[in-house]
C-alpha cells in the first residue's frame, strides 16, 4: 500500500477580513503538517486573481500547494498561462476539473471535459505536474446515469491522472462500492475520500442539494432536530464525520482530503481525533 495522503481545500478570500484571516488559519494548518493544501480556481475570473496569491502565502509556510485549474470557458491559451505560471511559483500539484460554464458565456471554449485538460496538460508539461481529478461515488449531478459517469471517470485516469479526490459523501458504502466498480476497469490510482466536516445544517443541505451528494435521513433527522442550536450540530457532526473517517481508514482508503471552507478548527478537531501525523 502507497503512503496515505492528508490533504485541505482552501479557497481564495474573498473578503478584506477573509486575507487578513488566512495567515492565522494557515498557522493552524502547517501544525497539522498535511500533505498539501488545494486551492479552488473560479471560473469566470470570480476567484481566479486571488488564485496565485494564495498559492504563494501556502508555500511561504513551507506547505506544498496544489492549484485548481478548470478548462471550460477558456482556451489552450489560457490554460498555458496559467500553468506556465504555477510552474514558476513552484506548483507541482494540479487538481483538474472541467468547471461551470460562466454566466455571460455560451460555448464551452477549446476544453469540453476534464479528461481533455489532462491530456493537453500531459502533452505539453510531461511528468512536471502530479495531476488530480474529482470523482463521484455518488453519480455527478449532471451525469446520465452511473455506469456512464464510471467511464467518463475512466477516460480522465486514462488521459494520465495521476489521482483523484472524491466529492464529499456521509455513506460509506457508496464510496466502497464506487472503489470496487474501478478496481473491475482496471482503473488503479489512488481514490481519496473528500471529507466536509458538519458545522451548519442549512449550509451543508444547501451544498448536498447543489452537488448531489446524499445526507443519510438519520443524519439529517438529527440535524433537523437541534433547530438554531449550533453547538449541539457541531458536536453531532464531529462524532459523525469522525467515525466516518475512521471506517474509511480501517478499510484501506488512501487518505484523507478535507473540505475545510477555509476554517480550520472543525477539520483540525477530526486530524486530531483520528490521531494523523
Amino acid at each position: 500500500m502507497t503512503e496515505r495522503s492528508f490533504s485541505c481545500e482552501f479557497f481564495p478570500p474573498r473578503t478584506d477580513k477573509g486575507w487578513e484571516n488566512l495567515n492565522s488559519t494557515l498557522d493552524e494548518f502547517q501544525a497539522l503538517s498535511p500533505d498539501f493544501i488545494s486551492c479552488t480556481y473560479g471560473a469566470g475570473g470570480s476567484t481566479q486573481d486571488g488564485t496565485s496569491d494564495t498559492l504563494k502565502i501556502i508555500q511561504s509556510r513551507n506547505i506544498a500547494a496544489a492549484a485548481h485549474i478548470t478548462c471550460i470557458g477558456s482556451t489552450q491559451e489560457k490554460i498555458r498561462s496559467l500553468l506556465d505560471e504555477y510552474k514558476n511559483i513552484g506548483v507541482s500539484r494540479l487538481v483538474a476539473l472541467r468547471g461551470d460554464l460562466p454566466e455571460d458565456q455560451n460555448e464551452t471554449g477549446e476544453f469540453a471535459y476534464a479528461n481533455e485538460l489532462v491530456a493537453f496538460i500531459r502533452e505539453h508539461y510531461g511528468d512536471a505536474f502530479h495531476i488530480e481529478v474529482a470523482a463521484y461515488p455518488e453519480m455527478h449531478p449532471q451525469a446520465v446515469g452511473y455506469s456512464e459517469d464510471l467511464q467518463h471517470f475512466k477516460t480522465k485516469v486514462d488521459a494520465g491522472t495521476d489521482s483523484a479526490i472524491t466529492q464529499y459523501f456521509f455513506n460509506i458504502d457508496a464510496y466502497l462500492r464506487f472503489v470496487d466498480d474501478c478496481e473491475k476497469l482496471h482503473i488503479d490510482i489512488p481514490i481519496v475520500p473528500g471529507i466536509m466536516p458538519i458545522t451548519n445544517y442549512v449550509q451543508l443541505a444547501r451544498f448536498s442539494d447543489a452537488c448531489g451528494a446524499e445526507i443519510p435521513r438519520w443524519i439529517r433527522t438529527r440535524l433537523q432536530s437541534y433547530g438554531e442550536d449550533l453547538d449541539s450540530i457541531r458536536e453531532f457532526g464531529l462524532d459523525v464525520v469522525t467515525a466516518l473517517c475512521e471506517q474509511l481508514l480501517s478499510q484501506n482508503a488512501p487518505g484523507l482530503h478535507f473540505y475545510s471552507l477555509n476554517r480550520s478548527q472543525p477539520t483540525a478537531t477530526i486530524w486530531n481525533n483520528l490521531g494523523l501525523r
